[in-house]
């Protein structure tokens, strides 16, 4: 009875340790096999056998991470305070590099783009920062790379979400963009009433050389008056009006007997 228990319990021991040396990995990991404690390779998606005590492994997922990246208060290169935040996408394309060389990459990968945010903000202008986002994400972007590089990391992309400003900076911002509007609805009235004085000058200009056509803009001009009988209106003919008639003498009646 006793052999019997003893193999029994062997048995039962083998089992356990047969099942716990069969690994599944998903199709979005990889496995990092560690053998007595040395790198040993790279698990594939699939079934795979670990040996118990000798051999360790560790699973990396390979899909995209994001990474808010909290607001930071920076001095722009115009000594403008302002805080900015941002969003990082980026993925593990080397498991080995990212579990070996960083002790943990997503904490290591944040607290870079918060330095590499605030040392880019601080290198433009507020004008920079505020129209060319996209130049400045890039900047971050490309820095951030190259240092996650060597921890087997790719960033896919950075994207500025929110830029701060100082309620002064806000208010002195409204007024300048009110004014640049006022300055705009002058130039665009300028503009309007030199066309118009334009188009009066050459009418003026045709009606003056053509004979009787200012009398007949007087005459049109009397008839839109009085198309409303309530209107009261006194004017003053001027003598381009009766210089049609110059000259003109009335023929003598005959006197019937």
């Amino acid at each position: 009875m006793a052999f019997e228990f003893i193999i029994l319990v062997f048995g039962a021991i083998v089992l356990f340790l047969a099942l716990g040396a069969i690994k599944v990995i998903y199709q979005y990991e990889r496995g990092v096999l560690f053998t007595l404690g040395k790198f040993s390779g790279t698990l594939e998606p699939g079934l795979r056998v670990v040996i118990p005590i000798l051999q360790t492994f560790s699973v990396a997922d390979m899909r995209t991470r994001v990474i808010v990246v909290p607001p930071q208060e920076t001095i722009t290169k115009d000594n403008v305070s302002v805080k900015v935040n941002a969003v990082l996408y980026f993925r593990i394309v080397d498991a080995p590099a990212s579990l070996i060389k960083v002790t943990n990459f997503m904490y290591a990968t944040s607290q870079l783009a918060q330095t590499t945010m605030r040392n880019v903000v601080g290198s433009i202008t507020l004008d920079e920062l505020l129209t060319q986002r996209e130049t400045t994400s890039q900047k971050i972007k490309d820095l951030v790379a190259q240092m996650t590089g060597s921890w087997g990391i790719k960033v896919e992309d950075v994207e500025l979400r929110d830029v701060e400003l100082p309620d002064d900076m806000k208010r002195i911002m409204a007024k300048a963009a009110e004014a640049e509007r006022l300055k705009q609805a002058v130039i665009i009235r300028s503009e309007g009433d030199a066309a118009a004085a334009e188009k009066v000058m050459k009418a003026a200009s045709i009606m003056s050389s053509t004979p009787g056509a200012l009398h007949l803009r007087t005459l049109q001009s009397l008839n839109d008056v009085a198309s409303d009988p309530s209107n009261t209106v006194k004017f003053f003919i001027p003598f381009d009006v009766i210089r049609p008639y110059e000259g003109y003498e009335q023929p003598d009646k005959k006197v019937k007997k």
